[in-house]
């Protein structure tokens, strides 16, 4: 019996005790224990360890039915009658699928191995789709596109190393292509640092491309040498690389020969840029030439289906209206090919190889020029009327053209004589100058002819004539617009003529195939010159079509100008030049500034200002010269070499009203570092306008104070 307040009987307690002092005895099997605990017991029992058969002991000695004693083997394995060690798995089990319990996760399994992708081989396939098509297309905004949906931008490296290697084993189409469209992507979807990366792994590539490429060394050094010129690589960049390589390797020969052969030679940007079929200019002039070239072949052969695929095999569906003028004004030159030349274009227009709209614009230009053409040809304008009438007989040509040709004649019928006069002497004035490159003589050219409301119109023969010509002629448009707005345009001429310019984009280019892209630069630069101001752009959009060519025009230039480092990249959009030369001029005009103030004399200041040759930007010496005389408890100085200049007609009075406006304009600004400005300022208003300097429309804003004592 149990005693009172336990639960367990004296000898429970006993077999406790005894089981606690012997663990090892304890196995899997159920008859270890008893076993054990009955020899305990047997020993335990006085007399010689008989087994006494009265008492509760004796019942619970349990034998096996054997007579053997089952004791656990080595380890814990049981005997015969035992259980077996624990978690003994050696015994064969099946799985049956009919079992209630089935689970089909305890069926074996085998381990399959996959392949692993690397993004990097997905990236390298992916960009040789986007590569491909963009050769077969031309449309470098697609590319753009598709490249920035791809991702990855990690990756970019790559894409730059791919796309030249494949085009270097391309035509030179191809090679220009793919120049082109490695400076869209500057900047906006890959970095410059991306782009020296692709250009190293190139370089580092370089001994693997000659096996493919026989002339991989020179292709790729101009290539190098065409990415330095375009700015999108730096010229440290070809000594860095050079440290990195082996002076034995390929990619080493390949920066020698960009430095020495390209880089290094005369005029080298311009040779550069030409190499491979050069800018969109020269290809709009090699299409009109081919356009030309076919067409007289046409009329000695006379072979319409050969014609037509000399036109289609050109790949310039947007410029069929060039083969319409050309082909009506060789009918008109030679009278006996009308046939032929009316033929052709019939059946083209059947085909579908010229669509109705270019026919309509090949008609269109013809009737703008017809005045200058019967110069040459005194019957243009009846032959002419006889061709638009047969044209829309036979359904070539679409009837409504009729109605627009005698609208814009009776137009042109009434046109101011004064104006057409004004036009074409501007157009003298403007080849004079991109020829002289005097801008002094061209404003004086201008105030001669006396017709300032016809500035607008000025500029917009400016930049469309510099549109139609070399990178030099644009860099030369843009610096005489920035000296046209200090001395006789007034910024609401500029927006006037930016207005007419983008109203009149989608007819510029007819001529000019990258006009909308040159617009948009002409567009930039002029704010980054600060001819106008951002909100001058808002202005000219709020006066344009909402989705005209126009105004996408100037969301392209808004989008240049907002661009990181825009001020480098837009001054030096034309390969430098006098872009650069401002820069130039604003570290010289500070130096020699800083010189003077530090005890120089002022006759050498003055010959210092008139040695940098930019009349023009004399605005920023009267800007910086006022600014760093309010930094100064002593301003006099600063003035003095103001009057001076001012005295020998080195500054003129409209130099020196734009170097105050802009003054004015910076106020704000410059008050978070002079606490004083607007006082200085004032005082200085005062002493230019009692010496003369300064215009009599200049005048201060309200807030403005003109305190003379200020400057003390």
């Amino acid at each position: 019996m149990a005693s009172n307040g336990s639960f367990l009987t004296d000898e429970q307690r006993e077999i406790l005790k005894v089981a606690t002092q012997n663990p090892e005895v304890l196995s899997s099997s159920p008859k270890s224990l008893t076993s054990f605990l009955s020899e305990q017991n047997i020993k335990s029992q006085p007399g010689g360890g008989k087994t006494s058969t009265g008492g509760n002991t004796g019942r619970h000695v349990r034998r096996t039915h054997s007579g053997k004693l089952g004791r656990a083997k080595k380890d814990g394995g049981g005997g015969k009658g035992t259980w077996g060690k624990l978690l003994d798995t050696q015994g064969e089990s099946h799985i049956d699928r009919n079992d209630p319990n089935y689970d089909s996760g305890e069926e074996p399994y085998q381990l399959v191995g996959s392949t692993v992708r690397d993004p990097l081989d997905e990236y390298k396939k992916a960009v040789v789709s986007i590569i491909e098509e963009y050769f077969s297309t031309g449309d470098v905004e697609l590319a753009a596109a598709d490249l920035k949906e791809l991702g990855s931008s990690e990756y970019h490296p790559y894409f730059i190393k791919r796309l030249i290697s494949i085009a270097m084993d391309r035509h030179d189409k191809e090679k220009e292509m793919a120049s082109v469209l490695l400076s869209a992507l500057y900047a906006d979807i890959i970095s410059p640092a991306q782009i020296s990366q692709g250009f190293v792994l190139l370089l580092e590539s370089a001994d693997d491309l000659t096996v493919d490429i026989l002339d991989a060394v020179d292709i790729l050094a101009l290539f190098t040498a065409r990415a330095v010129v375009d700015d999108i690589l730096p010229p440290v960049f070809i000594t860095r690389a050079k440290k990195t390589l082996s002076e034995s390797s390929n990619g080493f020969q390949v920066l020698q020969t960009a430095e020495k052969s390209y880089l290094s030679a005369p005029h080298h940007a311009e040779l550069v840029e030409r190499r491979w079929g050069g800018s969109t200019h020269n290809t709009v002039e090699e299409v009109k030439k081919k356009i030309a070239d076919l067409l007289r072949e046409y009329v000695e052969s006379g072979d319409t289906s050969e014609a037509c695929r000399c036109i289609r095999q050109l790949g310039v569906s947007f410029f069929h209206h060039e083969v319409v003028k050309k082909a009506l004004i060789l009918a008109m030159e030679i009278r006996s090919a009308e046939p032929l030349i009316l033929k052709l274009l019939k059946d083209a227009a059947e085909e579908g190889l010229i669509s109705s709209s270019q026919m309509a614009k090949g008609f269109a230009r013809l009737a703008e020029s017809l005045d200058d053409l019967a110069l040459d040809i005194p019957s243009a304008k009846s032959l002419f009327q006889s061709l638009v009438p047969l044209a829309i007989s036979e359904g070539w040509l679409d009837a409504s053209f009729s109605k627009t040709s005698d609208a814009n004649g009776g137009a042109q019928d009434t046109n101011d004589k004064r104006m057409r006069r004004y036009k074409e002497e501007v157009v003298t004035i403007i080849h004079e100058y991109f020829f002289s490159d005097d801008i002094p003589e061209l404003i004086h050219n201008l105030v001669e002819l006396g017709a300032p409301k016809y500035n607008p119109i000025f500029l917009k023969k400016l930049m469309t004539l510099a549109m139609d010509r070399k990178n030099r002629e644009r860099e030369m448009a843009s610096v005489l617009l920035s000296a046209l707005h200090i001395e006789i345009f007034s910024t609401e001429d500029i927006v006037n003529g930016f207005i007419m310019l983008l109203e009149s984009a989608e007819d510029t280019a007819l001529d000019v195939l990258d006009a909308s892209n040159e617009l948009a630069m002409f567009l930039a630069r002029a704010v980054i010159d600060d001819v106008l101001v951002p909100l001058n752009l808002d202005e000219i959009g709020s006066r344009l079509e909402p989705n005209s060519s126009g105004s996408e025009t100037l969301r392209m230039a808004q989008t240049l100008t907002a661009a990181r480092h825009a001020g480098e990249r837009i001054l030096r959009c034309w390969g430098g030049g006098t872009g650069w030369a401002v820069e130039d001029a604003k570290d010289k005009i500070v130096k020699l500034l800083e010189e003077y103030e530090s005890g120089g004399v002022v006759s050498e200041a003055c010959q210092c200002i008139r040695d940098i040759g930019m009349p023009f930007f004399n605005h920023e010496v009267v800007k910086k010269a006022l600014v760093m005389a309010m930094e100064k408890k002593n301003d006099d100085k600063m003035l003095d070499l103001l009057q001076e200049c001012f005295g020998e007609g080195l500054i003129t009075i409209n130099q020196m009203t734009k170097g105050f406006a802009r003054i004015k304009d910076g106020l704000d600004d410059l008050a978070l570092d002079i606490p004083n400005a607007e006082d200085k300022f004032g005082f200085y208003v005062e002493h230019a306008k009692k010496k003369g300097w300064l215009l009599p429309s200049f005048s201060l804003s309200a807030d403005v104070s003109m305190i003379p004592t200020a400057a003390s």
